[in-house]
C-alpha cells in the first residue's frame, strides 16, 4: 500500500463537527497533532491501518 492516501471522516473532540482527514496509508501506525478544520483547536490523532487497508483513527483532546 505504498504511497496511498486514505480519506476518513473524523469528529472533532472539541466542537463535535465532522471533517475529512487525509491519512498516509503507507505507515501502519502513526500519531500526530493537527488542528480541527472548524474550531482550530489541536487534536491528537492516533492512526492504525488494518489488514483490510482501512484507516482506524482516534481523535483525542489535548486537555483531557
Amino acid at each position: 500500500m505504498a504511497n496511498r492516501v486514505l480519506e476518513t471522516e473524523v469528529t472533532c473532540p472539541y466542537c463535535w463537527e465532522s471533517f475529512t482527514l487525509l491519512v498516509d496509508g503507507s505507515v501502519d501506525d502513526q500519531a500526530y497533532v493537527e488542528d480541527c478544520e472548524i474550531c482550530c483547536r489541536p487534536i491528537d490523532f492516533v492512526v492504525t491501518i488494518d489488514e483490510y487497508e482501512q484507516a482506524n483513527v482516534e481523535a483525542l483532546r489535548q486537555d483531557a
